[in-house]
């Protein structure tokens, strides 16, 4: 059993047989090397450790790690839960995990699970090619766009969330330019939307982080189009932190702006942005880079990974299931049933 390949050609989560093999994205784009893992502990550490990354490529792959464990007979709660704990504020995890546990709660065994796996990581790729379609279809002829992060091929099952809204707007001839944040301290801007953006052989333009507001005052911006990695039921969005500034900034400018993730994404138990429980990592993150030190010795650090966007500064909320525009609750409740 297989799942299916990627809409770009972009493989990053690859169920092969016997194991799960991760394309390891602290190295890219200077080199492609895979992880190979056999059990959920494995997959955890994969998820925690950055090798993956994204909130759907998350949740996919938590799924295949429970798939693991079951096929080698090991504790299924065990497994769970050592996977729920590996990154807080994605919810694609816990809807992964959930829904894997809903069906293992009906006796399903490790083969109706696997199943399950490949069905969860297909259905994404169908809701990316979804979301693309519509989020194109809000940009004006010749747009030009920033993005924030890495939410394409690397982060999802397959052409991508807010990339994925960039590859479709590409392919129908209705994008002149992208804009892409570095994403300090990782730098999935810089190494992996680069990367991608360029394999496309899309129009873009590597900035810093700090340069976006500069940018919309000198040049005329028509969306920002970033993923989430958690939508509460009032609307408000945990993203990748450097969002909540862009949004601000492009209100201030007039710079319309979108988010864009599958239905999994939103939290209708979470009332709002400050009820999001936002990760924080290690300090070294920022004071090293690629384990040579950037800062003083003496040097704290502050590194919460996340941020929160209010609804108020969010012009379309963009899943597969539709366009919800200036979201809220009573908006998202009718959309999601």
């Amino acid at each position: 059993m297989t799942a299916s390949s990627s809409a770009t050609g972009i493989r990053p989560i690859i169920w092969a047989d016997d194991h799960l093999k991760l394309i390891d994205q602290r190295v890219l784009p200077n080199e492609e090397r895979w992880v190979d893992c056999r059990s959920a502990a494995e997959v955890a550490d994969a998820i925690h450790g950055m090798a993956v990354r994204g909130a759907p490529a998350i949740g996919i792959a938590a799924a295949y790690g429970l798939v693991l464990d079951a096929l080698a007979g090991r504790d299924y709660e065990a497994a769970d839960r050592v996977l729920m704990e590996s990154r807080p504020t994605a919810v694609n995890l816990r809807w992964a995990l959930l829904r894997m546990r809903e069906l293992k709660s009906q006796g399903a065994d490790a083969k109706a699970l696997l199943a399950e796996a490949i069905r969860i990581h297909e259905e994404d790729l169908a809701q990316n090619l979804a979301m693309g379609e519509a989020g194109a279809a809000l940009l004006p002829p010749n747009a030009v766009v920033i993005t924030h992060c890495n939410t394409g091929a690397l982060a999802t099952g397959g052409h991508g969330t807010a990339l994925g809204v960039i590859r479709s707007a590409w392919a129908r001839g209705r994008l002149s330019q992208v804009y892409n944040g570095e994403t300090r301290p990782w730098l999935q801007g810089a190494r992996l939307t680069a990367w991608e953006l360029l394999y496309e052989k899309i129009p873009a333009r590597l900035i810093a982080d700090g340069a976006a507001a500069h940018l919309m005052q000198r040049e005329k911006i028509d969306w920002v189009i970033v993923g989430a990695d958690r939508i509460a039921v009032n609307g408000d969005t945990a993203n990748k932190i450097g969002t909540y500034a862009l949004a601000v900034a492009a209100r201030h400018h007039g710079v319309k702006f979108m988010v864009v993730a599958p239905s999994g994404t939103f939290d209708l138990n979470c009332p709002n942005g400050a009820a999001i429980p936002i990760e924080e990592r290690p300090p070294n993150e920022l004071t090293e880079f690629r384990g040579s030190r950037i800062a003083p010795e003496a040097m704290q650090a502050w590194n919460p990974v996340f941020d929160v966007t209010p609804a108020s500064l969010i012009d379309a909320i963009v899943c597969e299931r539709g366009v919800i525009e200036q979201p809220t609750e009573q908006k998202i409740r009718a959309l999601l049933g």
